[in-house]
C-alpha cells in the first residue's frame, strides 16, 4: 500500500510516525532549512537545482547535514521509492538538532541532522482553483526585510506568510501575495508572482524565494521567444497586467483571475499563462530535466 515516507535518524519509517523532540530548536526557533523536490512518473524534476539551493541554505545558517550531497540525493530517491507514488512531493531538511546541554542556547553546541519526507504530488493552490483562477488578495502585512531573514534561504520561518495568508483568508482571497517594507511586491505563501503586459512577461525582483520554477518559466520564455524580465513591481503594475499566474514546484501554474476581488484583465485565465502552463508539463512528461529516481537507489 503507497503511504508517505519520511527518513530520519538515518532510518526509513511511515510519515506519521516521524518525531523530533519537543525542546530541539527545529522545533521551537524553526531553526531549520528546507528545500521541495516534486517527481513526476518517477522522474525527479531539476534534482541538481534544488540541491544547489538546499547546500546554499546550509551553509547560509551554518547548518551541516551529516551526509554528503551524493548520500542526500540516495536518501530522497529512496524516500520516494518507498512510498510507492510515482507522482510526489519531497521535503528535505536541515536541522539544527538538539542542543548538547538540555539547558544551553547556544547553536554551535548543536549537532545538525537532515530529515526528509516524501508525500503525494499536491497543490500549493488547489489544482481546481489553479484551473480555474484564483483570488489573490494584496495584504497589509509585508515580508520581513531581506537584512533580518534572506528570503533566498528556504526556512520555516513563515510568521509574515502565515499572517498574510490569514489576512487574505479573512477578505475571501485564495491566497495572498505580500509586499515588500517599502511597498513593492514580494511573493506569496509558497509561490512567486508573474505578470504579462504587451505580450511581455515581468516577475518582481528582491526580497523573495528565487524559486526553481521561476527559473524554469524564464526558461520556457526564451523557448516561446518571450520577453520575460524580473523587475521592480508595485500593486498597480500587477493590476493593471493583461493576465497574470503563479508559479511554484507543488502545482506550477496557476492563473490569477482576480485581486482583491476586482477582475484582472478579461477576469479570465489567460491564453500566455495556459500555453505557459501545457509547455511546462508537456516537456516535463517528455523527462525535460528529470533524474530517474532508480538511477539514485543504492
Amino acid at each position: 500500500m503507497a503511504e508517505p515516507i519520511a527518513f530520519i535518524d538515518g532510518e526509513y519509517i511511515p510519515a506519521n510516525e516521524a518525531k523530533i523532540p519537543i525542546l530541539e530548536p527545529t522545533f521551537t526557533k524553526s531553526d531549520v532549512v528546507y528545500d521541495t523536490i516534486s517527481s513526476t512518473d518517477d522522474l525527479i524534476f531539476r534534482l541538481d537545482d534544488h540541491l544547489d539551493r538546499f547546500e546554499n541554505s546550509c551553509q547560509s545558517m551554518k547548518i551541516s547535514p551529516p551526509y554528503d550531497r551524493n548520500e542526500i540525493a540516495s536518501i530522497l530517491a529512496t524516500c520516494i521509492d518507498k512510498t510507492g507514488y510515482r507522482d510526489t512531493c519531497t521535503t528535505l531538511m536541515g536541522t539544527r538538532g538538539p542542543y548538547k546541554d538540555i539547558l544551553s542556547r547556544d547553536p554551535r553546541t548543536c549537532q545538525n541532522g537532515l530529515i526528509a519526507v516524501s508525500v503525494p504530488y499536491y497543490y500549493v493552490i488547489p489544482k481546481d482553483k489553479a484551473e480555474q483562477g484564483v483570488n489573490l488578495s494584496i495584504v497589509e502585512n509585508k515580508r520581513v526585510p531581506s537584512e533580518s531573514v534572506d528570503a533566498r534561504v528556504k526556512n520555516f520561518n513563515w510568521m509574515d506568510l502565515t499572517r498574510g495568508l490569514l489576512e487574505a483568508y479573512d477578505k475571501g482571497g485564495d491566497s495572498a501575495i505580500l509586499c515588500t517594507p517599502d511597498g513593492k511586491l514580494s511573493e506569496g505563501p509558497g509561490f512567486n508572482i508573474w505578470f504579462s503586459k504587451d505580450g511581455e512577461l515581468k516577475t518582481p525582483k528582491g526580497n523573495l524565494l528565487e524559486g526553481i520554477t521561476r527559473k524554469t518559466i524564464f526558461e520556457l520564455a526564451t523557448e516561446m521567444g518571450i520577453k520575460a524580465t524580473e523587475i521592480e513591481v508595485y500593486p498597480e503594475d500587477l493590476r493593471n497586467a493583461d493576465e497574470a499566474f503563479t508559479s511554484t514546484t507543488a502545482g506550477a501554474v496557476a492563473s490569477i483571475i482576480q485581486i482583491d476581488g476586482k477582475p484582472l484583465g478579461n477576469g479570465a485565465p489567460g491564453i500566455l499563462t495556459g500555453r505557459i502552463n501545457d509547455l511546462y508539463w508537456k516537456k516535463r512528461k517528455d523527462g525535460w530535466h528529470g533524474t530517474p529516481v532508480k538511477s539514485l537507489l543504492n
